[in-house]
């Protein structure tokens, strides 16, 4: 076990948050002067959107939702456990994949349309594995059917020197629609007493395999580690991501208030707080944390704080609700999406601050700069 001198943490893993958060803001302000150049269409962006996971547009009876995500490093996971006589994994890497696209996307209350892909690979022999890249596509396919979006195409660049050569680096892009106009969600209706409800993770999802890998090269036994459940650490790492889209139609379907919604990834809790107003969001209640999660703060060193400030650890998904609305939520997303979700918290009155009470961590507003 990796004690606390040497202690492994996103920084260490050259994933620092610190670094990376202030190129985002660069970037918003630089895109905020092109806005302009929706006037001759008669169309113009939502400004209140830039700084959200999705970029929004009002082009008249409608608004359009974009957004690109990319996949990070988990594919390396899936490269790395495969043998001879087993299949490649990437039909699981590809929902991740779509997962990470789309998750951002309905967060403004977009129903998903197109989902393109951008599959970049160091050597052009890398496609020449036919089960891998057979597995790609179907699997790119088989994550949109559950997003209810079409597969509209994509691009497979060959970036020699730039890319390993034998590994693919996976991205995409999507369009949503937010018809009516009603279901907008950029955070401007949230309120205090507003509840929070969160969607269990299927475990790591996407975010913080740098990390991950990282232990599985110090442990004599890697991937194939021994979890608490039996499973091994590959097997848990490559558990593949849910994609939330229906989860989310069926909610509004059903008429449910939806006040705002957090794709919990990068910067893991923290995201909660995530809109613009300054409130103070208490949890109460959290969910199970998978074996993957006491494993990786075993051997990393971190400290609970670390871990949900970077991690899910169990949360996938959360949604802001009234308090009146709390109990239907509960019941559509059990009866038409299959999905367990937990009444966690409750918005107070700021501060900005996220307030985990059962594990006795919190985050200032400072510990999150996205905007």
């Amino acid at each position: 076990m990796t004690n606390e001198n040497r202690s492994i943490t996103y920084a260490s893993t050259g994933v620092n948050y610190d670094a990376m958060d202030p190129i985002k803001r660069f970037a918003q302000m630089a895109a905020r002067t092109t806005s302009g150049n929706l006037r001759d269409l008669g169309f113009q962006e939502l400004e209140a959107s830039r700084g959200e996971s999705a970029h929004v547009i009002d082009v008249g009876p409608f608004y359009l939702a974009t957004v690109m995500e990319g996949l990070g490093t988990k594919n390396l996971v899936a490269d790395a456990v495969r043998s001879d006589k087993e299949p490649s994994f990437y039909n699981k890497i590809a929902q991740d994949t779509v997962a990470m696209i789309v998750n951002d996307l309905v967060v403004v209350g977009a129903r998903p349309m197109v989902v393109s892909a951008y599959w970049t690979a160091g050597s052009g022999d890398w496609f020449e594995d036919e089960t891998r890249s057979r597995e790609l596509a179907e699997g790119w396919a088989n994550a949109c059917n559950k997003a209810e979006a079409i597969y509209g195409g994509g691009e497979t660049p060959t970036l020699k020197d730039i890319i390993n050569p034998g590994t693919v680096d996976l991205a995409g892009s999507a369009v949503g629609i937010i018809q009516p106009k009603s279901r907008l969600t950029l955070g401007d209706r949230i309120a205090e007493g507003d509840r929070i409800i969160l969607a269990p993770s299927s475990g790591i999802h996407a975010n913080g395999l740098t990390l991950a890998r990282r232990i599985a090269l110090e442990i004599a036994d890697g991937y194939n580690t021994r979890l608490s459940d039996g499973r091994t650490y590959g097997e848990t790492l490559l558990q593949p991501t849910p994609i939330y889209a229906k989860l989310v139609r069926e909610l509004f379907d059903a008429g449910v208030d939806i006040h705002y919604m957090v794709n919990v990834t990068g910067h893991g809790w923290r995201k909660l707080m995530r809109a613009t107003k300054d409130y103070k969001y208490v949890i109460d209640a959290i969910p199970q944390v998978q074996p993957e999660f006491d494993f990786i703060k075993g051997h990393s060193g971190n400290t609970l704080e670390e871990m949900y400030g970077n991690f899910n650890m169990g949360a996938g998904f959360a949604f802001f609700v009234p308090e009146h609305a709390m109990e239907r939520t509960l019941a559509i997303a059990k009866t038409r999406a299959c999905i367990n979700l937990l009444n966690a918290g409750v918005i107070e009155p700021g501060p900005k601050e996220v307030v985990i009470n059962p594990v006795g961590v919190s985050f200032k507003g400072e510990s999150l700069s996205v905007r």
